[in-house]
Order: C-alpha cells, then structure tokens, then sequence
C-alpha cells in the first residue's frame, strides 16, 4: 500500500501584490559605475588576472556559481557585465537563485520574512511565483533546461527589469546560465503545479550543460560564491565526467584556477590547500576540501575571499574589468 500524501489542493496560494517584500532591487542593485564599496583581499587581483588570462589567452572556462544571497545583494548588473564582456562565461545557481532572478525581474522586489510568513502558514505560497513551475513543467517536454527556460521566459515577456535579470540576459546573450535544484528545497516545491519530474529534467539538462563548460577547465576559472552544497558537490560530479573523457582522449584537466568566496573565518596560514582533517569541524565545510584542495591538487591553485557578496564581487568585477582594459591598450 502506497503511504499517505499530503492533499496540495487544499492549499491557499495568495497574490504577491499581498506579500511584504523584504529587498527591493533598486534600492541594492550594484550597477556599473556606481562606487564600489570599500574591501581588500590578496586574492582579488590574482584571481582578476587568472580570469583575464584565461579568457584573452586560452578562450577557457571561467565558471561563477552562486547562492541565492548574491542575487539578493544586488550584484546582478555586475554579474551580466562580466557576461557582456565575456569574462565570465557559464552561471550556475540553486533553485532559489533562480527565484529570486524571476521574482526581481517581474517585480522589482523579492523575498520574504520566513518568520512571519511560516508562523501564518503562507510561506513561499504565491501566485505568480509558482509560474516557474508552469514554465518548467513545458520546458521538460522542449528538452532544454532550467536556467534556459526561466531566462527566454522572462526575456520574451518582456518583464520589466529583464536586463537586470542574469538568467534572462543569459538567454538573450547567449551565455549558459543553469540551475541545479534540490527537490523539497525551493518554495515552487509546495504549489499544486510542481511537477518533480518536469523539474529533475530540467535540473539535469542543466548539469550536463554545466558539466560541457567544465570540460573546457584547463587553463580556466572556477568561481564559487556563497554555495555551501550546490557548489561543491555539482563541480565535483562535473569534473568526475570531464576528466573522465579528457583522459581518454589524452587531455588533462589539472592547470585551473578556483576561488571560495564566503564567510568562514579561514586564515591564510590555514593552508587551504590540504583539507582538514575529519577531527576539525570545517572539515564539514565541502568548499574548501572539494574546491580549495582535492580538485586542485593535481596542479591547480585555490584562493579563499572572507566577506560580504556586497562587496567581494563588486570588487573582484572591478579589478578584473580594469586589468582587461589595461592589457587590451597594451596590445
């Protein structure tokens, strides 16, 4: 006998008009030309210059992963200028970066207070929110992924901040943005419209997206921003495949550069580039085992950036932007 599900059509999904918006877009976007706030870090101009090199010499990979929190901050025009400038050249995020993208560019606004709304019993059940799932449930049977589908959705709708968004500007552009969910995760996982097939499809075209821009690491960037599961654990599996295939094929993956941008208190003289061990709590830390030492101890290098998504990124796009613009007058 099956077990007993819980009935979701009971559930009573509200207007977002009806929600109080904790982050409004134009209030915490970062645009291009706007001051950059104050922070310093060693590993930002090593890093800005791993990503120019790699870009302008090899035509290699320079991958940013990203957590919910730096959509939330307001990097996204920062985010979609690297793109433009083709210095980042693959975005990928969990589910609720992907939401939070949706929500910006239809509404200008997003997020919510999770103690006030799960005390009423309202959490993460709005209307238009759950579009995304409609959006995927489609998308499934094109065969094309997440990120993909929620970027031509947004654009071709013409929402009115698209160009703010990094998932539509990815579509218009051309530029591979994917999403990698985990289902039970997200707030589109409670509506009567999710599809948890539809979504796995997506969410695994998505990964061997991914994983093809991985197969073009060597030389190349690996960036992760604030993705404490996600990021480690989809960047492992990818680079299982590549180097999989690149060994019979008589290539290396090995000369690649990583970062982790976070806030664990991770001093230099940690040495990131051992992990661990099992006795230290941050061995429980996936990023710095998985993207500072194990993936990397062939014959790459990993940085590790303590501080707020507010200020490292905007700092790291201008370092990079100002070192591509002084080697392009160079030549």
């Amino acid at each position: 006998m099956p077990y007993k599900q819980f009935d979701r059509s009971k559930l009573q999904l509200l207007p977002l008009e009806q929600r109080i918006h904790d982050i409004d877009l134009e209030k915490v976007a970062i645009n291009p030309g706007d001051p950059v706030p104050e922070f310093s870090d060693p590993a930002i101009e090593p890093l800005a210059e791993a990503i120019v090199r790699a870009r302008r010499e090899y035509d290699a990979t320079v991958l940013m992963m990203y957590g919910a929190h730096v959509i939330r901050t307001g990097n996204s025009p920062l985010m979609i200028d690297m793109m433009k400038r083709g210095l980042i050249t693959h975005f990928a995020t969990n589910g609720a970066g992907s939401i939070h993208d949706f929500e910006f560019s239809m509404i200008g606004h997003t997020c919510e207070s999770v103690a006030k709304y799960i005390s009423e019993g309202q959490f993460g059940l709005w209307n238009e929110t759950g579009i995304i799932n409609d959006i995927i449930n489609e998308a499934a049977g094109e065969g094309i992924g997440w990120g993909e589908a929620l970027g031509r959705y947004i654009w071709e709708n013409g929402f009115p901040y698209r160009e703010k968004s990094v998932l539509a500007m990815g579509y218009h552009l051309g530029v591979p943005c994917t999403v990698h969910i985990g289902i039970g995760n997200d707030i589109i996982n409670e509506h009567p419209n999710f599809d948890g097939a539809a979504a796995g499809a997506c969410s695994y075209t998505d990964f061997l997206v991914y994983t093809n821009s991985i197969d073009n690491l060597e030389h190349g960037v690996f960036l992760n921003f604030g993705s404490a599961v996600a990021g480690p654990e989809v960047y492992l599996k990818a680079l299982a495949m590549a180097r999989n295939v690149a060994k019979r094929e008589e290539r290396k993956i090995t000369d690649f550069t990583t970062a982790v941008f976070d806030l664990l208190a991770i001093d230099p003289s940690d040495h990131t580039e051992t992990a661990p061990p099992k006795s230290d709590p941050r061995y429980y830390f996936r990023p710095w085992k998985t993207i500072l030492a194990r993936t990397v101890a062939d014959g790459g290098r990993s940085f590790y950036v303590r501080g707020e998504h507010n200020k490292t990124f905007p700092n790291l796009w201008k370092a990079t932007v100002e070192k591509d613009s002084i080697d392009h007058e160079r030549k």
